[in-house]
């Protein structure tokens, strides 16, 4: 339960906030300064919001149910900073010196208008099934869990804490655009970071040091281990090796929910900087979201934390965070830690709602009315956001019946059927100028229709399920690690055939938007030895946190 003190120090934190926002909604005259900030952010806001961004309270409560239930098998997709570095040197000299708003955008660009509305559809919609409802409802959990009689229930406390923090949200996202996103996100990845440090250092002592996880983990290797067998059902290291990079790639540098970060840069050096910050941060959810699972699970194995757990006897690994928050923290930091929490959710729930307000606006209205003005798509907008919203919270009551495996596992299994299609037409778009719109489109439409093929499927046929016609409980029962490498190699086979069997793109449309063609002088002249320093202590301190554990125990 909460104290006094700590609900004071969750008020100062919004307190702050809302000065913060009303701040940063100032002077919001044009779509270029509500959606893009007006182009003038430093390199350090656009580094917190990326981190901001991604971790979000399914972060917070579902990585740390999955470090419960399953160790670190999701740590690779934790690890993804060298593919934030990507973004930094491959994909952001191509979006920032094309000038657009979206990624959608830059997509019509290089291909032409089809691939834009399909990936503008595809995106808003993964939006609502993943991103707007598990944050969500990750950030319910916590409210329920930390907060179960504050309002007569613990189910008033989830659907009024849902409400609550969706509808504050979207306030100040619609009033401030993404200036106030950016800013408030520095103050949110200050708080997160500090929160979930905090959980990981009080949850050690109380177990008794690092070398007492080490010990537990050790007695569970199968479960807990870094590399799974191939024949681990559901996390065979070949599939992780396969499926992890083919997601990163598509999250961390084609999705308009991050990439939107790196347009507001004030020119190319902010933005690569940015990016490279914000790959630093992402070094970090490993040891403050991952661990502390682990470490709950090793107090409950110890008698000295009680959790939730499902009928089979387990623990319900998206009860472990908030049971740690609301048990092992002293009074003052508990509040500050929910503040934590309660930032990750607002963070990510901004970011997505402005990301899916540019995306509606400028992808979909604007193609439709081309004349509309400025003041009218800044208006077009908030509507967008507001929808986006009331989607969201309509989609809450379904998430318990298909989260079961964990809400982090739930949103990889997704992502990896949303995301083979598009990392493999941005990535044979930027290196081969041969490829066409015809192959775009062909790759993505029909990658995208079997990626959902497989979700539905899998949703009602499979071992425990429906099992006849046997081909179909077969198709259902393929690990979403090892479909995606397969839909993938299938979506770039696709691409690769349709555009070798059609017409030349026209050089002048495909002019410094393929490697081939893009300014190289002007992007040399964007980065000096600082960046290629920052990008090897990047690098260095991946590959040092993948070799101690993947020997650990």
């Amino acid at each position: 339960m909460l104290s006094s003190f700590d609900w004071m120090i969750i008020g100062l934190y919004f307190l702050f906030l809302i000065s913060i926002v009303s701040y940063a909604s100032r002077n919001q005259k044009t779509s270029t300064d509500y959606f893009l900030a007006g182009r003038n952010v430093g390199f350090f806001a656009i580094g917190a919001s990326i981190f901001a961004s991604n971790i979000g309270s399914e972060h917070i409560v579902g990585l740390a149910g999955q470090g419960a239930s399953t160790g670190l098998a999701m740590a690779h997709y934790e690890l993804h900073a060298w593919i934030v570095v990507l973004l930094a040197w491959i994909f952001v000299p191509f979006y920032y010196q094309s000038k657009v708003f979206t990624v959608p955008e830059f997509l019509e660009k290089r291909f032409g208008k089809e691939p834009r509305w399909i990936l503008s559809i595809v995106s808003l919609v993964a939006y609502v099934l993943t991103k707007v409802s598990v944050t969500v409802y990750a950030g319910a959990l916590v409210f329920q869990t930390l907060l179960p009689d504050t309002f007569g229930t613990p189910q008033n406390a989830f659907w009024i804490g849902a409400i609550t923090t969706v509808t504050l949200t979207g306030l100040y996202t619609i009033a401030g655009g993404l200036r106030a996103v950016l800013y408030s996100d520095l103050l949110q990845t200050i708080i997160l970071i500090i929160g979930s440090s905090a959980i990981t250092y009080f949850g050690l002592k109380e177990l008794g040091g690092f070398h007492e996880l080490q010990t537990f983990a050790s007695q569970n290797v199968a479960q807990y281990q870094l590399w799974r067998p191939l024949s681990d059902p559901d996390f065979p290291w070949l599939g992780i090796l396969i499926a992890s990079p083919i997601v990163g790639i598509w999250y961390w540098c084609t999705d308009q929910y991050i990439v939107q970060r790196t347009l507001a840069a004030k020119d190319l050096k902010t933005a690569r900087r940015g990016a490279l910050l914000g790959a630093f941060f992402k070094i970090w959810p490993v040891m403050i979201f991952l661990i502390p699972g682990l470490i709950g699970a090793a107090l409950n194995a110890k008698g000295i934390l009680d959790i939730n757990k499902n009928t089979n006897g387990e623990i319900i690994g998206d009860q472990v965070f908030p049971t740690m928050v609301a048990t092992l923290l002293p009074e003052g930091l508990r509040g500050l830690v929910v503040a934590g929490i309660i930032a990750a959710l607002m963070s990510s729930l901004s970011s997505l709602f402005n990301s899916t307000a540019t995306l509606f606006t400028f992808d979909i209205y604007k193609k439709l009315r081309p004349m509309v003005s400025d003041k009218q798509l800044v208006f077009v907008g908030r509507i967008a956001t507001l929808g986006v919203v009331i989607l969201g919270l309509m989609w809450i009551p379904i998430m318990p019946l298909i989260s079961e495996g964990g809400l982090y596992q739930y949103l990889q299994s997704v992502q990896g059927y949303l995301a083979p299609p598009i990392t493999a037409v941005f990535l044979l778009g930027l290196f081969n100028r041969r490829i066409n719109n015809k192959g775009a489109t062909w790759g993505l439409s029909l990658g995208f229709l079997l990626g959902m093929t497989k979700l539905i499927i899998q949703a009602f046929f499979g071992e425990g399920k429906i099992t006849n016609p046997k081909i179909l409980a077969y198709i259902g029962d393929i690990n979403f690690l090892y479909f995606s490498g397969i839909l993938f190699l299938f979506c770039t086979l696709l691409i690769c055939l349709v555009s070798y069997q059609t017409e030349l793109p026209d050089e002048n449309q495909i002019d410094g938007l393929t490697y081939q063609t893009i300014d190289k002088e002007t992007i040399r002249e964007s980065w000096d030895k600082k960046d290629i320093y920052a990008t090897g202590v990047i690098l260095g301190l991946v590959l040092a946190i993948y070799l101690y554990f993947s020997f650990w125990i």
